[in-house]
């Protein structure tokens, strides 16, 4: 059988006047395939007539009625369960071989009797209206700071008309990240659109239940309030309906991962340096969406004066531990505070504490619940005069700041377990009272000498020689004198 395309061939040669014998030699056939193809009128291919039969047997005939059966049931099976399965149901029958003929008849089962998929439904994007955002986990991409695998998130915002996006470095999924993500990158695009579109914030929400989903509710509406932005979220388990901040999520990540590659390693020696790095890859990527960006930026509002700086704000008591109680965790404070209830204000990474309103200091936030942060300077001071609270401390792994700290106490144990907690304690205190820095250097250095880490030794070796002397200065003798003999001699010259 001739092909479409010499079919074809004849007719365009027949249509320029030739005949059939001259039609029949261009293209390649005889005569009389000439005078068949005239007749039908119909290409090749539209003589072709579906076939009906098969031409080897079905080896899957038998078993077809419960492989039907178990694709009603769930029409998720794949094809190699199944086939794994009837290997087994029949050991001996199947060949490997056979595994595409099944699953060429189960795409065709479900073609003509499978359920109904879902349907995308393609959105016409207009110039700022709406903004995108959510948040992407980027720990899969192995980044490492100074060698410390670094687990973190984006929060990601795109405009989904020019596709111009913004990002926002952070460690948790949480509303105060949301709220923090969200002004840092409408400040680095500076505009506003109408509309902002999110997930669920189901992620976002702590405590999980009514009272903390409302008040995350009123705060976000507080956040798009100042901005003068339209709320709307997507509804649970639907993300699709924020699919181009999800596809941009995806988009971006290839890139980060690119640029990673021709960098030739994924580790920074800071956050400080990785932020620049993926700040500067954003730029570069919006470079190419500069001329729609022009066009949308012309729609969108300008920026409010001043940034919302939206934050949770908690009212706590410090307990006689000389801690306080944030969010169902335990941070530690000065002991000074004692027995005084604070103002907390939290954000994203870290806790700022005031009384009343004086600002006392900040202190790093914990990610999850029920964990502790106790710092050894905020309860040294009582500690040194109770040594012996400290074998038995609730919080006793939180007292060393460093492996060397751990090592130390581990020698002393081993060396001197009478006076073991009570050195250890005194060291704590030194470390407080002039340098945590020298104080480890120095137990590095006993340990390489494999000396004992006493008190008395440390205190040695960090020992300055002397206190430096304060430099007597003399006071100075102004002599305006010269001034006059500098106006005479110009007088002189004139």
């Amino acid at each position: 059988m001739k092909s479409d395309a010499e079919v074809r061939l004849m007719k365009r040669e027949r249509a320029k006047g030739k005949t059939q014998d001259q039609a029949a030699a261009r293209a390649g056939m005889s005569v009389r395939t000439v005078r068949t193809y005239e007749r039908l009128g119909k290409l090749p291919s539209q003589l072709k007539a579906p076939r009906t039969y098969r031409t080897r047997a079905n080896p899957f005939e038998e078993d077809w009625p419960w492989i039907r059966a178990e694709l009603e049931r769930d029409p998720a099976l794949q094809g190699t369960t199944l086939f794994a399965v009837l290997t087994t149901r029949r050991p001996g029958h199947y060949q490997e071989n056979q595994l595409r003929t099944l699953q060429r008849q189960i795409a065709l089962w479900r073609a003509q009797h499978g359920p109904d998929q879902e349907v995308i439904f393609p959105q016409v994007h207009e110039p700022g209206r709406v903004a995108q955002s959510d948040f992407t986990h980027m720990t899969d991409l192995g980044i490492t700071l100074a060698g410390v695998p670094f687990p973190h998130l984006v929060f990601h915002l795109v405009f989904p008309y020019s596709n111009v996006e913004a990002i926002h470095l952070c460690l948790s999924e949480s509303f105060e990240s949301l709220a923090e993500g969200f002004e840092s990158c409408l400040w680095q695009l500076g505009g506003v659109p109408k509309e902002h579109r999110t997930d669920h914030l189901s992620a976002a929400i702590r405590p999980l239940d009514d009272a903390g989903r409302a008040q995350v509710t009123e705060r976000y509406a507080a956040l798009m309030a100042h901005y003068g932005l339209a709320p709307t979220t997507n509804n649970a388990g639907i993300a699709h309906e924020n699919g181009d901040v999800e596809q941009a999520h995806h988009r971006f990540k290839v890139a980060v991962d690119q640029a990673l590659r021709v960098r030739g390693s994924r580790d920074f020696a800071s956050r400080a340096a990785y932020v620049r790095f993926l700040q500067d890859l954003v730029k570069q990527r919006n470079l190419t969406r500069r001329v729609r960006w022009e066009e949308e930026r012309q729609h969108l509002r300008s920026l409010p004066t001043n940034p919302l700086g939206l934050c949770q704000e908690l009212r706590v008591p410090v307990s006689s531990f000389s801690t306080i109680q944030v969010l169902r965790n335990t941070y530690s404070v000065p002991s000074r505070l004692i027995g005084t209830t604070l103002t907390v204000r939290v954000h994203a990474e870290t806790l700022d504490l005031y009384q009343a309103t004086s600002f006392l200091l900040t202190i790093p936030r914990l990610l999850g619940e029920r964990k502790h942060r106790i710092d050894y300077r905020h309860v040294i001071w009582s500690l040194v005069r109770k040594p012996g609270a400290f074998a038995h401390y609730r919080y006793r792994d939180d007292l060393f700041p460093s492996l060397a700290f751990r090592q130390a106490y581990d020698a002393l144990v081993h060396g001197s377990p009478a006076r073991a907690d009570r050195d250890y304690v005194r060291l704590l205190h030194l470390a407080a009272s002039t340098s945590e820095a020298d104080v480890e250097a120095a137990l590095g250095l006993l340990r390489e000498q494999r000396t004992l880490p006493t008190f008395d030794a440390v205190r040695e070796l960090i020992r300055a020689p002397g206190l430096p002397t304060i430099p007597v200065l003399s006071a100075a003798n102004l002599d305006l004198g010269i001034y006059d003999q500098l106006l005479a001699e110009g007088g002189r010259h004139a």
